[in-house]
């Protein structure tokens, strides 16, 4: 992949903020990798789909930024947007659980669809540590390089005059808590979703506590609710 095409994929806002990523080694050496793995095989989500989060959420209006480990490696789940499925693909048990929270804590009813398009295009950035997966194999691109760049994504956001909320679920995401600057940003800790640790996510109630912050940053709150697709 070319420089050009490259930074044809990366969405025009985050442009002046990541394209000195794009000029970096390590960044050609992962764009190689990754499109080695696309002629063996498939990678998920598709070409186009790569910066999906960055593209749904501009750099100038990110209220909140949820991390997440790596796309699903299912065909036809991951469209670049971390925990969000395609409409008409059944909803994953770490989104399941975050939506039973959601209903537990706001009453909102359990959408009938994975798609958090609606939450990303009111500020909220769900971006994933790792943006390629290999076709059937969790953390597959794991430590080629993509860190590098979302940690550049997170030092982005964080460095704006403008504060922002940053969830992390889980360990893996609070490894992330030293590019964050908390005196100026409201950072939202606790347990992952996953099947694996639902048990103390259950009970956290992120929803209030996010939006009470993004009120307080003097932005509009976030409404959770996902429409039925039908």
């Amino acid at each position: 992949m070319t420089d050009t095409e490259t930074d044809k994929l990366l969405p025009e806002s985050w442009r002046d903020v990541l394209g000195e990523e794009l000029s970096k080694p390590y960044f050609a050496e992962l764009m190689e990798f990754v499109e080695k793995e696309r002629a063996n095989g498939p990678v998920y989500p598709p070409r186009a789909e790569v910066f999906a989060a960055l593209e749904a959420t501009p750099y100038d209006r990110v209220k909140v930024l949820v991390l997440g480990q790596d796309p699903y490696h299912g065909e036809g789940q991951g469209h670049g947007l971390c925990f969000s499925v395609r409409p008409g693909v059944r909803t994953p048990p770490s989104l399941r659980n975050i939506y039973k929270e959601m209903q537990a804590e706001l009453g909102h009813p359990v959408p009938d669809n994975g798609y958090l398009m609606p939450w990303a295009e009111q500020g909220v950035l769900l971006l994933n540590a790792v943006l390629t997966v290999r076709a059937g194999e969790a953390n597959s691109h794991k430590g080629k390089g993509w860190e590098k760049f979302t940690d550049a994504v997170i030092r982005a956001v964080a460095s704006r005059p403008d504060p922002a909320v940053f969830v992390l679920w889980g360990n893996y995401a609070q490894k992330k808590l030293p590019l964050i600057d908390e005196s100026r940003h409201v950072v939202v800790k606790g347990a992952h979703p996953s099947p694996l640790s639902a048990k103390k996510f259950f009970g956290s109630r992120p929803f209030g506590r996010i939006n009470e912050a993004v009120a307080a940053q003097g932005h509009d709150p976030i409404d959770w609710r996902i429409p039925d697709l039908g």
